[in-house]
């Protein structure tokens, strides 16, 4: 059997995977994919778009755990939020898969890119036509659900008192940031660097103190206790 501990800590390790998969991933495969010349420029980068995508795929599978772990721990207090979360996050791993597809697809057109000749320009609008909708699964669906899983966590652990509340409020503040963020995007609200970072900061640092919250002290026993 195991432990809420063992849970605990996965858990932890999962969400510091997440973040870490999905930053550096993400962060790979787009300083790539962004370059005006973006098919020479994979060309000459395929390990990083590679180790980028490889990342990305860690992020989906660890978004997939702490869902299915956090399941077992919040259905002892509200099972029906508790299997709203793990439904939402698992459609956000699905998301988190897709993205990978167009970068390795540049992978391939940027091969043929390199001897197309007259053919170049088709190439290009192909990948460039990949890479917008790699971006509105990226930039839209995959912040919505991440947020409206947060939600959800942050609202599920508030009520039952899992880990203190402080972290509950914190999360609860910044998933809110985030689908701020979102929204102004979606309206073609114009959002410079600085501004989105102070958006997702909040919930950057949230996820990194949770996680290590979680390996070091765990839930909160008395909780754990009270919903067995």
């Amino acid at each position: 059997m195991i432990t809420n501990k063992k849970i605990a800590t996965t858990a932890g390790a999962l969400f510091l995977t997440a973040m870490a998969a999905s930053l550096l991933g993400g962060g790979l495969v787009e300083s790539v994919i962004s370059a005006p010349d973006y098919l020479l420029a994979v060309s000459e980068n395929e390990t990083l778009v590679i180790a980028g995508t490889l990342l990305e795929l860690a992020n989906a599978i660890a978004v997939v755990g702490i869902g299915v772990l956090m399941f077992t721990v919040l259905k002892q207090h509200n099972e029906i939020m508790a299997l709203g979360y793990l439904s939402i996050r698992v459609v956000e791993a699905v998301f988190c898969s897709v993205i990978v597809i167009s970068p390795l697809s540049l992978i391939r057109l940027s091969q043929e890119y390199s001897i197309a000749g007259a053919d170049a320009a088709y190439l290009q609008t192909v990948g460039a036509q990949s890479i917008a909708e790699r971006a509105s699964v990226y930039d839209l669906l995959i912040p919505v659900f991440f947020s409206l899983g947060a939600l959800l966590l942050y609202s599920s652990l508030y009520q039952s008192k899992l880990l203190p509340r402080f972290i509950s409020v914190w999360g609860l503040i910044a998933a809110i940031l985030i689908l701020t963020l979102n929204l102004l995007s979606t309206f073609n609200v114009e959002v410079g660097m600085g501004a989105s970072l102070i958006f997702a900061l909040p919930i950057i640092l949230n996820e990194i103190f949770m996680g290590i919250w979680l390996i070091v002290k765990g839930f909160n026993s008395s909780a754990v206790n009270k919903a067995v």
